[in-house]
């Protein structure tokens, strides 16, 4: 909690995590306004607009990152943020099916952007080597928390209110964050060790491509694409149509699987301090290759019940967490003096590569040939994955202890912080 002591920090985080669930809630509201406009092909309208949100990850992140020093990053940041607020305002006024794919390019170009800027921006709030690592893992906790409570916190709103007063509160919400961005002090970015925009773009993803344990967090991202995208874009269809359910029994089942997040969170502290974190992971691959495995045996056996499903997207939520939650911990042990940015940033861009690959199937191949094929589709990308990351990360390399990086270069601990470093 020393951490949160720093004010400038302490009014990123909410920043962050303001607009973090500004994103989730959206989510949700996006799939039932998919639902709204287009019925039965929901699916595939929610399958495309998370493919193009995904494009714009994919894309936008490296070149944020590559730039970010030569920009002042507090204008940056609120201008993203009111952007993103915008154009939330606008989502419940369309009426085709591709203003919503235009409004989400918008949305996630500036989610692209800011999550690289945030990331840079640590070190230069958080000075001390001990609370910068503890800093990355409370915004890796964010992430996380926001997977849970977002769905939880839609279907309660969603008992009182229509789902387009949904984009109402998001909106406000990013306008929110951006206010407690203005409140912070940021200085300019120091300038960056690679001289060229695309050297630094493509570091991280050469330290991905060099260390085995990364080649196995790759592999590890394909297995949670697969299942993520069968709840994240499948859930509206089967609850609506298959399940005969309500707006709000979406977002209650979206909850469940933020339930199995929440299971494994309450875990996962103690377990990561006695048990390898490639042990933790292998075992959330193995659970999410087993999760997507029941799906389809749901939909194929003709067993959709309430029950059954909500055990199913459950589990996978268990499985989901056991393999994200490590990550930040892996990928720290993983970096150089100077890479710790680069390395989060090549994550963030590589995690949402294999989002890329699994939300069309989910979408558009759930809606053409049904949930059987599409799933069983999914299951088989989960159980290559799982695979891949068993031969990708050798199990010597997993088993060692993972300790806390030094601070970027340019970031030596500061006099004034000398308490909060004893405190870390």
């Amino acid at each position: 909690m020393r951490l949160f002591a720093i004010r400038d920090y302490r009014h990123l985080f909410g920043a962050q995590v303001i607009a973090l669930f500004g994103t989730g809630l959206t989510t949700v509201a996006l799939g039932l306004l998919a639902y709204d406009l287009a019925g039965p092909r929901a699916g595939t309208v929610l399958g495309t607009a998370l493919t193009i949100k995904m494009v714009m990850y994919v894309a936008i992140a490296p070149l944020a990152a590559a730039y970010i020093d030569r920009l002042p990053r507090r204008a940056l940041l609120v201008l993203l943020d009111v952007i993103r607020g915008v154009v939330v305002l606008a989502l419940p006024l369309v009426s085709e099916v591709w203003h919503v794919y235009v409004l989400i390019g918008l949305l996630q170009a500036g989610s692209a952007a800011f999550t690289p800027t945030f990331q840079a921006v640590i070190p230069d709030i958080v000075t001390d080597e001990s609370a910068y690592t503890r800093a990355l893992s409370a915004s890796q906790v964010a992430s996380t928390m926001e997977s849970l409570l977002s769905p939880v916190l839609a279907a309660v709103a969603l008992t009182f209110m229509t789902f387009d007063r949904l984009f109402l509160g998001t909106s406000a919400g990013f306008l929110v964050s951006a206010l407690l961005v203005l409140s912070t002090r940021i200085p300019d970015a120091r300038p960056s060790i690679h001289t060229k925009a695309w050297d630094k773009a493509a570091a991280g993803i050469r330290t991905f491509l060099t260390t085995p344990r990364l080649r196995g967090i790759m592999a590890l991202n394909l297995v949670v694409a697969a299942a993520g995208s069968i709840v994240v874009v499948n859930t509206v269809n089967y609850v609506r149509d298959d399940l005969g359910g309500s707006q709000s029994d979406v977002a209650w089942m979206l909850a469940a699987s933020g339930t199995g997040t929440l299971l494994a969170a309450l875990v996962l502290p103690r377990l990561l301090d006695r048990i390898a974190a490639r042990t933790v992971m292998m075992t959330g691959a193995g659970v999410l290759v087993g999760g997507t495995t029941a799906a389809v045996t749901l939909v194929a056996a003709g067993l959709t019940t309430w029950t059954g499903t909500a055990i199913t997207w459950t589990v996978m939520g268990v499985g989901m967490a056991l393999i994200i939650t490590p990550t930040g911990k892996v990928l720290r042990a993983s970096a150089g003096r100077n890479a710790i940015p680069e390395v989060f940033a090549a994550q963030f861009s590589l995690s949402h590569l294999a989002w890329l690959i699994t939300y069309p199937i989910a979408g558009w191949l759930g809606t053409t040939v049904g949930f059987t094929l599409a799933w069983s589709v999914l299951a088989a990308i989960a159980g290559v994955g799982a695979a891949g990351a068993l031969l990708l990360w050798p199990r010597h390399d997993g088993q060692g202890a993972i300790t806390a990086p030094a601070m970027p270069a340019g970031h030596a601990p500061s006099e004034d912080r000398s308490t909060l470093a004893k405190a870390a």
